[in-house]
């Protein structure tokens, strides 16, 4: 990542966005160009420098996960996927927003990669999603540390046409912003993680994935399903933002929304009295179950 600000970002603020950043992919170092972006971490796609060959990378990406849906994601995902007709190469972004805008008010906005929470929050409260704009390298077909435009527009992208899916998101921006000087960070973290990266809803068919991270993943979308191995509990936002999580292998424990209004529903409430609560909590490891918890039987 380049040394100097943002253009907009103060220098006096150089060391919290590189310490910000720098935390939330774990310690690495970042991939994203942040020269070009603005104030508001927002760059421009450069859409005619995509290489056929990473329009290839792309089309086998897009073709790997499709398969992998059926049966596997949530109805809302399957029936919008084609409404963002990105199977034939990286997507225009602008173009794309299009779409999107006419149907639940949100646009997309290109950014270098992953940027600091405040920026976030900004972004998803006004309903913008921030779309990271490289691609990850053939040799990370399977697996990628940061999110690239795969994970982020093929994952996130087609819930966003979801009414219910699109207003809770906004609201998880706000709620972010209000978080910020209650020390509320760290539970809405896990919340995210274990909802809109990681969640599972309970349909008439069984157990769907909805989380962005499963459905862009060729190897996790079946294991969260099938496998005898992680818990899979219902919903409690308590019990969420209590659990830790690790972002180097499949998850030991995923919890269960029984629709799109629950998950909005129950996140509603102003969390305050919660974070203050939390703070006197324990964490729970990624694996914990407690005693009164029902386990839901793996598809």
């Amino acid at each position: 990542m380049n040394a100097t600000a943002a253009p907009g970002v103060a220098l006096d603020e150089q060391a919290a966005f590189l310490r910000t950043l720098a935390e939330k992919s774990d310690g690495g170092k970042l991939r994203g160009d942040y020269a070009h972006a603005d104030a508001a971490y927002v760059v421009t796609q450069d859409w005619p420098a995509c290489t056929p060959a990473q329009h290839a990378l792309w089309r086998r990406l897009y073709a790997r996960q499709a398969a992998l849906l059926p049966g596997r994601a949530c109805a809302a995902f399957i029936d919008n996927l084609e409404r963002m007709q990105a199977s034939a190469g990286i997507p225009e972004l602008a173009v794309a927003s299009i779409a999107l805008q006419q149907a639940t008010g949100w646009t997309l906005v290109a950014v270098p990669g992953l940027v600091p929470d405040q920026v976030f929050f900004e972004h998803l409260a006004a309903r913008r999603f921030p779309v990271t704009v490289w691609l990850r390298t053939p040799e990370e077909f399977d697996y990628i540390v940061e999110p690239d435009i795969f994970h982020d527009f093929f994952g996130h992208v087609p819930l966003l046409f979801d009414p219910v899916f699109a207003d809770h998101l906004q609201e998880y921006g706000k709620g972010g912003l209000k978080a910020m000087p209650l020390g509320g960070l760290p539970y809405l973290a896990r919340l995210y993680w274990y909802t809109i990266e990681f969640g599972l809803i309970a349909t008439p068919a069984g157990l769907r994935a909805y989380g962005a991270g499963l459905l862009s993943s060729g190897g996790e979308i079946a294991y969260c399903l099938q496998s005898p191995a992680p818990q899979r509990i219902g919903f409690d936002v308590e019990r969420v933002m209590r659990t830790r999580y690790r972002i180097d292998a499949f998850q030991e424990t995923y919890f269960v929304i029984e629709s799109f209004a629950e998950l909005f529903e129950k996140t509603a409430p102003d969390f305050t009295p919660l974070y203050a609560r939390l703070q006197n909590l324990a964490p729970l490891a990624a694996n914990a179950l407690l005693p009164d918890e029902k386990v839901i039987a793996p598809t």
